[in-house]
């Protein structure tokens, strides 16, 4: 569809004030979660029937439908390894119109090189959420760029940095498909589905 067929399909329209009071609460949320190395609480943010996904490459697309797939998956399996990362958001802009929500964040893991600089995946990573009211979002995808992320992965395994949580991850992901991962265009939920 061209944007203009498109203009009307996102009215909700919520205070702007409730809004911004769920992204405080969400990046406490996500300031709790990288503290205790456990972003699975943050399921609680979302709606039941919520989705939350992101493309990973040329071939493949992450969806988790509903609450607790969010729980496990998204922020248990995915997430997991990360212990000790952080996810700075650098920047957000709120449209309450639409009840959305676009936020710009960085991936800093908590090694560093010799030199004192820190391991942080180049590029820009974000996530864009669909309020839904009662304090809960029912839409999230995210991007990050892939390509910077797994050589990123690569240099700290190379040094010896790469936890032993993301070495068996990465392990994981190599020994075939993982729950959640689907050929592209081909998950329960499109990417760009609403």
């Amino acid at each position: 569809m061209v944007g203009s067929e498109r203009t009307g399909i996102d009215r909700a329209g919520f205070d702007r004030t409730e809004i911004e009071a769920m992204v405080q609460r969400w990046l406490d949320a996500n300031r709790a979660a990288e503290a205790a190395g456990d972003w699975k609480p943050m399921a609680d943010l979302y709606t039941e029937d919520a989705t939350y996904g992101w493309n990973y490459g040329a071939d493949t697309d992450f969806m988790a439908v509903g609450r607790e797939e969010i729980r496990e998956l998204a922020l248990g399996a995915e997430m997991g390894g990360l212990d000790g990362w952080s996810y700075p958001y650098e920047e957000i802009i709120i449209d309450e119109t639409k009840a959305m929500v676009v936020g710009f964040w960085r991936q800093v893991a908590d090694a560093r090189r010799d030199d004192g600089s820190e391991y942080e995946v180049r590029g820009i990573g974000g996530s864009w959420f669909r309020y839904a009211g009662d304090g809960m979002w029912n839409w999230q995808r995210d991007w990050f760029d892939f390509g910077n992320a797994a050589a990123l992965f690569l240099e700290m395994m190379g040094a010896g940095v790469l936890s032993d949580g993301m070495t068996e991850r990465m392990n994981r992901s190599m020994r075939g498909p993982l729950p959640g991962y689907y050929p592209a265009g081909q998950s329960p939920v499109g990417i760009w589905e609403r």
